[in-house]
């Protein structure tokens, strides 16, 4: 999809890529938001001047991004709602004690907290001995989690199950692009994609986890000098937040997925973390 130029779409540009990017017919939107399809046909077209509660209720019902609704409400004529403020700005302080607290609270497990995207924003003690033996380069700020899992040389030649793991990552952030029309993903995505991908250190394996394949879970296997390490990923967001920064934020937290995984990971807790 060819998206508008940002500097110079109108709202009814915005507002009719945002339909169409939801496979939402003008009936259905006008039906939703509580107007008649008249009316959207005339706001889209830019015949009609909607209410600055309109413009929020038609992105509401879109699920439109904070960023991107304070792009409409600019485009309407109207001053962004949502502010952006970074995360050591001290009206976001609960919000990054928040995250402090979920990624300390999940150790001896890896979690890290991540932002639009994929930058690496925080993580847990648990993560740093994962990333042996990938490229300083890579672990440079601002470090991208994708770039860092998927380059030839950061994790990808340690992942044992990469190619399942490869394909979930890239289908995630495909469906990504397409939620939020963010072109920086769509460049991201473009990079990964272009990667040459090589085989793991022991060549291809079957997961080791009993039954786990993409109908169930796809895991994350990391090959490590005391063996392979398996884990399940959770993803946590912030609930009804109002802050752009706050609302972009994502926690991704490890579990062990087999019993060796929690062994060793308890007992590399013990002799780092002291």
């Amino acid at each position: 999809m060819i998206r508008p130029d940002p500097a110079r779409a109108g709202l009814g540009d915005l507002l009719r890529e945002w339909r169409k990017r939801r496979h939402q017919s003008q009936l259905a939107l006008a039906l939703e938001a509580g107007i008649s399809q008249r009316h959207l046909s005339f706001v889209e077209s830019g015949r009609a001047q909607p209410s600055r509660e309109m413009v929020l209720r038609l992105a509401e019902q879109l699920e439109v991004p904070l960023r991107e609704r304070n792009r409409m409400l600019v485009a309407a004529g109207f001053a962004p709602m949502f502010a952006e403020r970074p995360l050591d700005h001290p009206a976001l302080d609960a919000a990054r004690r928040a995250i402090e607290r979920v990624l300390q609270a999940h150790e001896p497990y890896p979690a890290l907290a991540i932002d639009r995207t994929w930058s690496l924003v925080a993580a847990n003690r648990a993560v740093a001995p994962l990333l042996a033996g990938a490229s300083p380069s890579l672990l440079e700020p601002p470090i991208n989690v994708l770039r860092l899992s998927l380059h030839p040389d950061g994790l990808a030649p340690r992942i044992a199950n990469l190619a399942q793991w490869r394909t979930y990552l890239l289908q995630r952030l495909q469906r990504e692009c397409e939620l939020t029309g963010d072109a920086q993903l769509a460049a991201l995505l473009d990079e990964l994609r272009g990667y040459p991908v090589r085989q793991s250190r022991s060549g291809p394996r079957p997961s080791s986890i009993a039954h786990a394949d993409e109908r169930v879970f796809v895991p994350f296997e990391l090959e490590t000098d005391a063996g392979v390490l398996s884990f399940i990923g959770t993803t946590t967001v912030f609930g009804t937040p109002v802050d752009v920064t706050v609302s972009e934020i994502a926690l991704e937290c490890f579990f062990p997925a087999d019993t060796m995984t929690a062994e060793y990971l308890t007992s590399l807790a013990g002799q780092a973390f002291r």
